[in-house]
């Protein structure tokens, strides 16, 4: 079976060469194709240097001047430029350009008619001056005689004349330059979802730790230690400066009140998961841990009036404002009760960490998770020029758990300990998954593309005119030739830094994610997530290479921003979604549970096979003393109910005995 290749499959090229040379030996009749050959063959090559060694635009000179005698005319000096074919384009003297004809020819050529002076027209107008490349067939000759059946009649040109010609054109004008943001951005796709897919990866990256600490270390206790009480003391006597009073607190206060309030329902929980012995031990330690209750006081209060506060107006990001929702929310319900929630053990022990997971935060992450893998597995379709070939079967492979209903308000739900390491896998391997994809993305633009070349006009100015008079002349704006090429000259100011950090972050092993290590006994220690709810700085060396590739240098143009269409789901559907995956979820615990019944059946049906092979053994002779025995016995009649006279009944028939294999009587034994 055959398999295309592309242009080579292995060492050697199995499609024609893009250049063929000719190659002379003695005795060879040379033809006008052998010479044909070897002129197209040196102009090629020169071609592909200029476009892909230079690049498109102004080598030298070509300045653009006003007419010493004015008008509509201006003055176009010597220079020489490349166009994005290659084509060298040389002006060898001073040409007055009539910019006034070049627009009448323009409007003819567009417009099909003749419409009268464009000089009529009022107000300012603008236009760009360029240059094209064009070849002239010139000195005929005759041929001579040959013996070709049909001779070439008349004369035939055998010079080719490299000139040029000027034109004007209207409306953007195609800028050859390129931007490695521009090719960052048409992998990452829409900026704006690029950052909400690696945002909710951050938020996750707070939590995969602590849900994997929790979920190993049930029935433990988590370590509390110096730091611990301090924030014990910290956050319990600024609450009780603060945190009084009536009514819900103003927004400007509100995310300082949330993370006091974060901090030492910390340090209660982490108390609460000792057992009484530990808590009076951790009392001797640390005194301050005598006024444990009246801290939970002071964290209902304080509770009680976050609650009432305006969440919006505090956290304008949504996803720290969830967490803040599930700080008040978690500490209300399990660590301001005299004794917490012993049943919740899972979600104390994740609030000990300061990671606070309620019900409507775990809704939110199973979300996330599902808008990841989506946005991940869209962008891999689409991203070109990308070198990690095993990531999308990688992603494809990731279970992530299905979306539930948004919770009712305050919900207070408690997990399982399967449901939290599901969601702490998925987000593990997709929080690896963004990081592998993005670092690809960013290593890829540092090689130039090879763009198709469309337009081969090179701009030299752009010209203002009033009426028919030139009045303004601007030559800034145009492509200038730089070592390199202009695709490669916009990334002189950075490259030296983008190599340096690529050296660092490309071609590096894949990253890996390393789960908390535990103690195999006694408390186990965890750290306090700080700046949870503080703004998520982007720091290291892949965020610095992002930075630089995206934020334009001086002078620099703006890497092109992909605009693609987003297709949004109804919320009728979204609903439907959610529903399907419950009752997905649903059908799987009922298959499993059937599952298990069949196992039972099954032994049950085995065990019943070997009794039935054991009793004709042990019982033929019992069976055999029965079957001899009197076969007829009358059957007592029912007493008649209380009341009620009895009836006479006709005889019943004689019950017959059921019938039993024989058994081999035992030593001893009465018949």
């Amino acid at each position: 079976m055959g398999t295309d290749c592309g242009c080579g499959c292995g060492g050697d090229a199995t499609r024609t060469s893009a250049f063929v040379r000719p190659r002379f030996f003695a005795g060879q009749l040379l033809t006008e194709d052998d010479l044909g050959l070897l002129v197209d063959y040196v102009t090629a090559k020169s071609r592909l240097h200029n476009r892909s060694l230079s690049g498109p635009g102004v080598v030298r000179g070509l300045g653009v001047t006003c007419d010493p005698c004015g008008g509509g005319t201006v003055a176009v000096h010597p220079g020489h430029a490349f166009d994005c074919a290659g084509n060298d384009i040389v002006v060898s003297c001073t040409e007055r350009v009539d910019v006034r004809a070049l627009v009448r020819e323009r409007r003819v050529s567009g417009l099909g008619v003749d419409c009268g002076d464009p000089c009529d027209d009022d107000g300012e107008r603008r236009y760009g001056l360029f240059v094209r490349y064009q070849e002239l067939s010139v000195d005929p000759v005759a041929p001579y005689a040959t013996e070709e059946p049909c001779p070439t009649p008349g004369c035939v040109p055998s010079r080719i004349r490299e000139g040029y010609r000027f034109l004007v054109k209207h409306g953007v004008f195609e800028d050859h330059r390129h931007n490695p943001g521009t090719t960052l951005l048409a992998n990452l796709g829409s900026l704006e979802r690029a950052d909400e897919a690696r945002a909710r990866d951050r938020r996750l990256g707070h939590y995969v730790d602590a849900m994997f600490a929790a979920s190993v270390s049930t029935g433990r206790t988590i370590g509390f230690e110096a730091a611990d009480n301090k924030r014990f003391t910290d956050g319990l006597d600024w609450l009780r400066q603060n945190a009084g009073g009536e009514g819900p607190p103003p927004p400007q206060t509100v995310p300082e009140m949330t993370d006091h309030v974060r901090a030492l329902a910390s340090a209660v929980a982490r108390f609460d998961t000792y057992d009484a012995a530990g808590q009076a031990q951790l009392k001797k330690d640390y005194p301050r841990l005598a006024e444990v209750q009246d801290a939970r006081g002071v964290l209902g209060a304080a509770c009680g009036r976050l609650k009432g506060a305006d969440m919006g107006a505090a956290w304008p990001d949504p996803l720290r404002r969830t967490i803040a929702r599930a700080v008040v929310t978690e500490t209300a319900a399990r660590v301001v009760p005299e004794r917490g929630d012993p049943d919740a053990q899972l979600e104390v022990r994740m609030l000990a960490q300061g990671t606070p997971l309620g019900h409507a935060l775990q809704v939110e992450f199973r979300a996330d998770l599902a808008l990841m893998r989506e946005w991940l597995l869209g962008r891999l379709d689409h991203a070109t020029g990308l070198a990690d070939c095993a990531l999308r079967p990688y992603v494809a492979a990731i279970d992530v758990p299905p979306r539930l209903p948004a919770p009712p308000a305050d919900s207070v739900e408690r997990t399982t300990i399967a449901d939290l390491l599901r969601i702490a896998e998925a987000a593990e391997k997709l929080s690896l998954a963004v990081r592998r994809f993005v670092t690809d993305a960013a290593c890829a633009t540092l090689n130039p593309p090879c763009d198709d070349c469309t337009d081969t006009d090179v701009l030299l100015a752009e010209v203002e005119l009033d009426g028919c008079d030139v009045v303004r002349i601007c030559s800034a704006t145009r492509e200038q030739v730089l070592p390199g090429g202009s695709a490669y000259g916009e990334w002189l100011p950075k490259l030296y830094r983008l190599r340096e950090l690529a050296e660092r972050v490309c071609c590096q092993p894949l990253p890996s994610h390393r789960r908390p290590d535990l103690p195999a006994a006694g408390p186990v220690s965890r750290p306090y997530a700080d700046g949870l709810l503080a703004d998520w700085p982007r720091t290291g060396d892949l965020e610095e290479m992002l930075s630089l590739l995206l934020t334009p240098a001086p002078g620099e143009t703006p890497p092109k921003v992909l605009h693609e269409q987003v297709y949004t789901t109804p919320s009728e559907v979204t609903d439907s979604m959610q529903e399907l995956g419950m009752l997905r979820t649903q059908v799987a615990d009922l298959t499993a549970v059937l599952e298990g019944l069949r196992v039972q059946l099954d032994a049950s049906r085995t065990q019943m096979s070997r009794l039935e092979e054991q009793v004709p053994e042990r019982l033929g002779s019992r069976l055999a003393e029965l079957e001899s025995a009197p076969r007829e016995q009358e059957a007592e009649p029912a007493e008649p109910p209380a009341g009620e006279p009895a009836e006479p009944s006709a005889a019943k028939p004689p019950a017959a005995k059921r019938s039993r294999s024989p058994r081999t009587q035992k030593p001893g034994e009465t018949p």
